[in-house]
């Protein structure tokens, strides 16, 4: 669909936040068309009509959860500029939208064990840590950071440390283990 046919479908929108809303609440194996579809006050043909199959929806979720990191990445400014942005941005949203970070680890977890999901997920992946790299490849050209840091393991080392947070339960999840573990890898790469 082009992009701005997208903004004319209000009620796909509506029915991906329902979606999205019910993974953050009840898990993966919760989410359940019939109540997503009622959420928005449609039946389950309608959501049919936008979503043919619930992997449709689901990949519709996962895009919207991508689209909220990628609002972290800034377009403009030193590589260093937009690294620190990024993290910033990853504080925010930690902090705003905690349940972004439990519908990634439903994702994850549920990619394990789900081929068409594990693609999507492993496409994701591959986009931030190619973002990561050639960031720290920018800083690193700038002389920001160390030419000793590896982009490639740094890129690497972040996406993991990042994709363990959202793993813990939110007691001990996010904000405060991604603040900290921001902190650390800012400590290691000299962005304080």
């Amino acid at each position: 669909m082009p992009k701005g046919a997208r903004a004319l479908e209000p009620r796909r929108d509506e029915l991906v936040d329902a979606a999205y809303r019910e993974i953050a609440a009840s898990g993966f194996e919760g989410l359940r068309t019939r109540e997503v579809a009622g959420a928005v006050g449609v039946n389950v043909a309608t959501l049919h009509y936008y979503f043919p199959t619930k992997e449709d929806l689901i990949k519709a979720v996962v895009g919207h959860a991508m689209s909220r990191f990628q609002s972290t990445l800034a377009h403009e400014g030193t590589a260093m500029e937009r690294l620190r942005g990024h993290f910033r941005g990853l504080r925010r949203l930690a902090k705003d939208e905690p349940e972004l970070f439990r519908v990634m680890a439903e994702l994850m977890i549920r990619s394990t064990r789900d081929a068409k999901l594990s693609e999507i997920i492993l496409k994701m992946h591959d986009y931030w840590t190619s973002t990561l790299r050639a960031l720290l490849r920018g800083a690193r050209d700038e002389r920001a950071i160390s030419t000793d840091v590896d982009p490639d393991g740094m890129s690497a080392v972040i996406v993991a440390t990042l994709k363990g947070v959202y793993l813990l339960p939110e007691r001990s999840g996010p904000p405060d283990a991604l603040d900290k573990a921001l902190r650390q890898l800012e400590r290691t790469l000299g962005l304080r």
